[in-house]
Formats: C-alpha cells, structure tokens, sequence
C-alpha cells in the first residue's frame, strides 16, 4: 500500500518531545497531561503505520504529523511564556476546570487540535501547487484518510486508559464505558477529520486571495472551535451527544 519508507527522524524526535513534556506534566499534576498522553501514543501510532509502509507517501505524512504537532507543543509551551500568543481555543483547553474529568480534557483538546489547528497544518504542507495538481491533491487526501484509520484503531485502547485513569460519577460511566461509547467516537473522529479538508480548502482558497483574507478565515476558524466548547462541557452522555450532532466545525463561505 505505502512506499516502504519508515518512520524517520522527526517523528521519532517528535515521540521524545512528547515524553519529556509528559513526565512534567504528570509530575505537576497538570491536567494537560490527559491530552498529551493520548497524543502521545497516538504519534507512536502514526510512526508505527509508517514503519509498515501504510501510506502512500510516508516522507509527506511525516513532515504533516510533525507540523501538524508543532502547533500544539507551541501553544503547550507558550502558556508559561507568552500566554497572549496561546490561541483561544487552546487557551480555552489549558484554562479548563481541573476537575473535570479526564475524557474532557482530552475532548477540550482534540477541539483545538482538530478543528482548529489540522486545517492551517494540512494547507501548509499542500502548497498552492499540490492543490493545482489534481492527482497530488487526490493523494494527499487518501493519505488523509488513512490517518482516520490509525486514529480509530486507538479507540477502543485510549478508552482503557481512559477509564483506568479512575472515577465513579454517571457522567464519567456515560462518558466512557461501552461498546456504544466506542462507536460514537469512530463516527465523530471521521466527521470532524471530513469537514478539516472541507476548511483547508477554505483556507487555501483564502492564501489565494492574500493575507488578509487568510486573517478573516482563521478568525472564523478561531470563533467556530471556541464555540463548540460549550456543546462538550453540557452534562450528559458527551461522546454520544458530539456523534450525533458533530464535532467538527464547518466554515462558511467567505
């Protein structure tokens, strides 16, 4: 299926990243480190379908799953140094109440990660002229859903962890245990990853037409993710109420 190719040197740099944050977080009790955690062995997820040569161009998948997480350690980072520089809706993510329960946590940042970080990652590494060519732009998008893949065979493992993380409210069995719970997330990680290429697109169409109207986009993409915070933190069933009304966001036309 793919080229062969392994993981090389920046995801295996970006997996020893990760863990060094990680054992900080863990050791200040940082709820950030929820998300990392399931980012983290999602990454070793990612590098993994690369050593087995999943994807169609594994050097590609490999400078996006870096870029693409650059944006998250910089915002992780930035919060102690350069608050003002944090994205809203990471900082929406990182200001979040500690107690609330882990799934959330991690719900919070998957919000800013892939509804508002994937899109400005994924047109970065499609410059304008692999969207002006029809059949580079045709893989990059199947390479794009080869990563729903990877991403959904960690369901049923990071819902483990999850709830191996501890907690006895009904919000937190509603939230995390079942075969049910399984399935709606699988439904709402392939929605919300549909409607990114939907706003790369839009961003793209945006560099176009130049950087102001690339600003005015990424604002829409700023206020849209910060919105659907308000949707996760509802009481109920969370992951069974994102996969029935939708995850991801939607821009509209400019």
């Amino acid at each position: 299926m793919g080229d062969g190719a392994r993981a090389g040197d920046g995801v295996r740099a970006l997996v020893r990243r990760m863990e060094g944050l990680l054992v900080e977080l863990e050791a200040a009790g940082d709820p950030a480190r929820y998300f990392l955690g399931t980012y983290l062995r999602t990454t070793r997820a990612v590098g993994a379908a690369l050593d087995r040569g999943f994807f169609e161009d594994a050097p590609w998948v490999e400078e996006w799953d870096v870029v693409f997480a650059d944006l998250y350690l910089r915002a992780l980072t930035a919060r102690q140094e350069e608050p003002h520089a944090v994205p809203r809706p990471w900082r929406i993510a990182f200001d979040a109440d500690p107690g609330l329960p882990p799934v959330l946590h991690v719900l919070l940042g998957m919000n800013a990660h892939i509804n508002f970080d994937l899109p400005q990652a994924t047109v970065q590494v499609i410059g304008p002229e692999g969207f002006a060519d029809e059949r580079l732009l045709a893989r990059r998008r199947r390479d794009h859903e080869r990563l729903d893949v990877v991403l959904a065979s960690r369901v049923g493992a990071e819902s483990r962890e999850m709830g191996s993380l501890g907690g006895t409210s009904r919000r937190w069995r509603d939230a995390l245990l079942g075969p049910a719970d399984r399935v709606a997330t699988r439904r709402f990680l392939v929605e919300s990853r549909r409607r990114v290429w939907h706003n790369t697109v839009a961003l793209h169409e945006a560099r176009l037409r130049g950087a102001g109207a690339t600003e005015r986009r990424l604002a829409d993409l700023d206020a849209l993710s910060s919105a659907r915070v308000a949707d996760l933190l509802l009481p109920g069933p969370v992951l069974l109420r994102v996969a029935l009304r939708g995850f991801g966001v939607l821009l509209p036309p400019s």
